[in-house]
């Protein structure tokens, strides 16, 4: 099951280079005048998903992909892999759960302002 551990956390990375990514990636394109700036699908799923990362943070409830992860390593013995220690090193901080909340908030903010700058086209 480590594997599938591992797996989930390479997923949760990759959620969270897309939000993070996506918001700058917004707007380096808009300034380059590149259409795909004004996506409709790729905006709606942006905004989506940072939507639904400070409304879990919000309403104190932990990110299922965290719960899952932590559920499929349960009671694996050994050493942490590559993967699992790079990972997660890069994605977990340890610092009060307020501040998670007002950074998520604060983010979705920013990516709600954006697609009101920079409008998805219909």
């Amino acid at each position: 099951m480590i594997w599938l551990a591992n797996l989930v956390l390479v997923l949760h990375a990759l959620i969270v280079v897309f939000i993070v990514g996506g918001l700058f990636a917004i707007w380096i394109a808009h300034g380059l005048r590149l259409p795909w700036a004004r996506n409709r699908a790729f905006r709606t799923i942006h905004v989506l998903a940072i939507g639904i990362v400070a409304t879990l943070a919000v309403l104190d409830v932990p990110c299922p992909l965290t719960v899952l992860e932590d559920y499929l390593r349960t009671g694996a013995a050994g050493p942490q892999g590559f993967m699992q220690r790079w990972v997660s090193a890069w994605l977990y901080y340890d610092f009060p759960a307020w501040v998670f909340v007002v950074a998520y908030v604060a983010f979705l903010l920013a990516v709600i302002l954006t697609w009101y700058r920079i409008r998805p086209r219909a």
